[in-house]
């Protein structure tokens, strides 16, 4: 067998020498302190259309990581900043989606997924600073999520109006998905016994209506959805969520979770590729393969039991298929062809939490 610590050391490396520092110098928008939406191949900023409140702080949760850059500190600050100064909303409270090419609101929804993010990572960010500010915004998000986006039965609203308006949108898979991260990290940074509740609550939910029986699937809809789907990527990222949390590991949705990371194996990773989106039978839907659900899965293997061969397999193919000198492919399509050639910068945080993830080998 052999060493995987070069593969990863090489990885390492090229997210600390290739990709941060596209964040750090082309990607930034110096004047709005928030960065670009995405990079194209010769690290140009694409055309801006908006800004995101996600993106941002998905790249606050980078800088705020455990990376050796210099100026993440005060990159975590600005952004930071920006987050409260650009998308937060005075008159109805929350954050909204997007902002336009000036910082004016653009998309004005308030939607979970955003808002989840907004937990995380101020959540993060305070297990680091420990500021007043951050526990006061931290403190903010939690509470808009429980008043306004959570529903009867233990899930959350995908989205809503700009004045928490019903917009019909009902649960959705991912931003619950990325809630219970935001609570388990909140729970990472301090007690809490309501976010703790809360996450108990959600996870119950979603075994009652997102699982799909026979293989334990977490389906992207809700159960009995027309058209419903399941994402490989997702069972992976839902797995490595249940099995490093001591709170979870042992609930029903870690055990159906576990049951189907063996399915999504089989079906949804072909040639080491992590395809996109199968249906509850093993049928490809779309066979894009993505920087992400590489990322989760590698992360996910590294918690599995004698998977080392698989996980160093899987180093070698994120290498060979998704990084390169000028940073990363975003996706290839069914055919191994690039098919997205910017670089999102949203995508990093998927880089890092797989990092962060893989420190868990010996």
């Amino acid at each position: 067998m052999s060493d995987p610590r070069p593969a990863l050391t090489r990885f390492r490396q090229h997210f600390a020498e290739r990709i941060v520092p596209l964040w750090q110098g082309p990607g930034w928008n110096a004047d709005l302190a928030l960065p670009y939406e995405a990079l194209d191949a010769q690290h140009q900023p694409l055309p801006v259309q908006r800004y995101r409140a996600m993106a941002c702080a998905r790249q606050l949760y980078l800088f705020s990581s455990r990376i050796e850059q210099p100026g993440a500190a005060e990159r975590a600050g600005a952004l930071f900043r920006s987050l409260q100064r650009h998308f937060h909303d005075a008159e109805h409270g929350g954050w909204f989606y997007s902002i336009d090419a000036e910082g004016k609101p653009l998309d004005r929804r308030k939607d979970l997924y955003t808002h989840a993010f907004i937990v995380f990572a101020c959540a993060h960010y305070w297990g680091k600073v420990r500021e007043g500010l951050v526990a006061s915004a931290l403190d903010a998000a939690l509470e808009i999520v429980a008043e306004q986006f959570a529903r009867d039965d233990g899930l959350y609203e995908a989205s809503l109006g700009e004045d928490w308006s019903d917009l019909g949108s009902g649960p959705l898979q991912n931003p619950q998905m990325h809630l219970a991260e935001a609570f388990l990290q909140v729970l990472a940074v301090r007690e809490d016994h309501a976010t703790q509740q809360a996450l108990l609550d959600l996870c119950n939910a979603l075994q009652t209506h997102f699982i799909e029986p026979q293989h334990g699937l977490m389906l992207e809809k809700p159960r009995g959805a027309v058209d419903n789907w399941f994402e490989p990527g997702h069972q992976f990222e839902w797995f490595y969520l249940l099995e490093t949390s001591p709170l979870l590991r042992g609930t029903p949705l870690h055990a159906s979770l576990e049951r189907a990371f063996g399915y999504a194996e089989r079906y949804g990773v072909k040639d080491s590729a992590v395809l996109a989106m199968l249906d509850v039978h093993g049928k490809v839907l779309d066979a894009t393969q993505r920087i992400w659900a590489q990322a989760e899965y590698l992360r996910a293997l590294a918690l599995r039991p004698d998977s080392d061969e698989q996980r160093q397999a899987q180093l070698h193919a994120l290498h060979a298929r998704f990084l390169h000198d000028a940073g990363w492919y975003e996706c290839r399509d069914a055919a191994g062809a690039v098919s997205r050639h910017d670089m999102p910068s949203t995508t990093p945080y998927h880089l890092a939490t797989c990092l962060e993830g893989l420190q868990r080998l010996p």
